[in-house]
């Protein structure tokens, strides 16, 4: 294969790791910071909206989201997500990943602000166009997961290409942690400035007409590192690989990256008609040859990504309802509205610090070491072991002199997940699949991931309620509980275990050996120990 590789694309596989790398890690990084941020900070507030609009007056309990509504909320981003992956993955492969980049961070900008001043004071007109912006919000986030994942990938070189993809994916850790933290400054001094009875002494009292302001500024603050960000998406140049081998401008693809190496690179336009021309390398998304060649690679990472997300996405939004029946929360009564959104922070940010954000960068240390198969198969099957190891004994983690070791093997699962699947169902997409459909299958794959995350966010919202009638919350229908609800997120991640064996294995591969782009006969292996198999 080294005699028809393009010398642009062998310079960036074999250019040592330099300041270009870094810079293109922050710029793509900034983006899934935000997609965290925007994503995930909405369950810091949806207590608080169910308190401001929601309430019955003379109600023993605060008001919370009708279920309807509350699927609404936390859905509707995830469904916005889905479109803009296929929509922007596709659009990346015609247009280019430069061209389109701009477009999603402007996007994102403009509805973060948006969902922050959520035109109306009634409570359907709030939630209308809440939802409304959000749904867009999640649009544009969608179309920053192939977009980055794919200039990362194309931008890398082969020896450390996993970690840097997947120091790009490790910014969603910081980005939860920042909503958590934005959400505890924001409460805090909102409380400390607007002091409120607790619910039980004084129903409307407990929930200050100021706390209205709280849920938008912790909203909105998601349009900053967006904003910061787009000077320097549009100063990036085009990736080499789309220039050259789907644009086929290989003086432009080999001007670009002279500039970005400090190198001086031959343009080979000769060598780029003999590679377009190739029989068999000209082959659509919908064809028999691309079946043949990616058919069980599309598959393997469409399962895993959809079974991941719905055990991930359950345990992030829900985490508060999770931690309030087992009284790590204090019951809403307890408190008044900013308390209570204190404490949910609190407590989210406690698990992003020491499991969340530790566990991505795990990911980044070891995924170029052990491979992306063995992490993933890892993760998965710890998080298996960790979900029946709460889910069995429930009942003995709800005791009071237990609920911290509940909160500990609840941390691990989050760590196992991105020190796992959850960061390399987003690299592996970017690395497998040839240039031309190489963003268009990474959208393919997190859409259905976001699938997943739907599935998750409703799904589990009705599963976790009691099997009681007399404990369910207001609005809901009886489900079949916490614990049986962790036994069913258990056998899926054990299910995402078994369709890992389909995902083949990328380290230490240039983007065009494990495509074929430059016609090679090589065998891609599922892992290191895997047998091979024609592609």
């Amino acid at each position: 294969m080294a005699q028809d590789q393009l010398q642009v694309l062998n310079a960036l596989d074999v250019a040592k790791t330099q300041l270009y790398h870094f810079t293109a890690i922050v710029i793509a990084g900034m983006g899934f910071f935000t997609d965290a941020y925007d994503l995930f900070c909405i369950s810091l507030v949806t207590k608080l909206l169910g308190r401001i609009y929601y309430h019955h007056k003379g109600a023993p309990k605060p008001g919370i989201l009708p279920p309807g509504i509350s699927a609404a909320v936390n859905g509707v981003a995830f469904v916005g997500t889905l479109s803009g992956q296929l929509f922007f993955g596709w659009l990346g492969d015609k247009m280019g990943r430069k061209r389109v980049y701009g477009m999603t961070l402007m996007i994102m900008v403009i509805c973060s602000i948006g969902s922050g001043l959520s035109f109306g004071k009634t409570p359907s007109g709030v939630i209308a166009t809440l939802c409304f912006f959000r749904f867009w919000l999640g649009f544009g986030i969608g179309g920053d997961y192939p977009l980055s994942a794919t200039i990362m990938s194309e931008y890398a070189n082969k020896k450390t290409r996993g970690a840097f993809i997947a120091a790009v994916f490790a910014m969603q850790g910081f980005g939860i942690l920042a909503g958590g933290i934005v959400a505890l400054v924001v409460s805090g001094a909102f409380k400390n400035a607007y002091p409120a009875p607790i619910y039980s002494v004084n129903n409307e009292g407990s929930t200050p007409q100021e706390a209205d302001i709280v849920w938008r500024i912790i909203l909105m603050f998601g349009a900053i590192p967006a904003l910061l960000t787009y000077y320097w998406r549009m100063k990036m140049p085009e990736t080499a690989r789309y220039t050259a081998l789907v644009a086929k401008n290989a003086t432009k693809a080999a001007f670009d990256m002279s500039k970005v190496l400090n190198v001086e690179i031959e343009a080979e336009d000769d060598k780029i008609e003999k590679i377009v021309e190739m029989q068999g390398n000209n082959f659509g998304l919908f064809t028999k040859e691309f079946l043949h060649r990616h058919g069980l690679h599309l598959l393997g990472t469409t399962s895993t990504w959809f079974l991941l997300d719905i055990a991930f996405y359950s345990q992030n939004l829900f985490q508060k309802d999770i931690f309030s029946k087992i009284g790590w929360i204090p019951h809403p009564e307890t408190m008044n509205a900013l308390d209570e959104v204190f404490k949910i922070a609190k407590a989210q940010t406690l698990i992003a610090l020491c499991s969340t954000v530790p566990g991505y960068w795990f990911t980044v240390a070891f995924i170029d070491r052990m491979g992306r198969f063995a992490i993933q198969l890892m993760g998965f099957s710890f998080m298996t072991v960790f979900m029946f190891a709460l889910a069995i004994p429930y009942n003995h983690w709800t005791k009071k002199e237990n609920r911290i070791g509940f909160v500990i093997m609840y941390s691990l699962t989050f760590f196992f997940a991105n020190f796992g699947p959850n960061a390399t169902t987003f690299v592996v997409p970017a690395e497998i699949f040839p240039a031309r459909l190489r963003s268009t299958c990474h959208g393919i794959s997190a859409a259905a991931g976001k699938a997943g995350a739907i599935v998750g966010a409703f799904g589990f919202l009705y599963a976790a309620q009691s099997t009681d009638p007399s404990k369910v919350d207001a609005g809901y229908p009886t489900g079949i509980g916490v614990k049986n609800a962790l036994i069913v997120l258990g056998c899926v991640n054990f299910l995402g275990s078994l369709f890992t064996l389909l995902v083949p294995e990328s380290k230490g591969k240039s983007l065009e050996e494990m495509s074929k782009e430059n016609g090679g006969e090589e065998e891609i292996t599922k892992g290191e120990n895997a047998q091979p198999i024609p592609v």
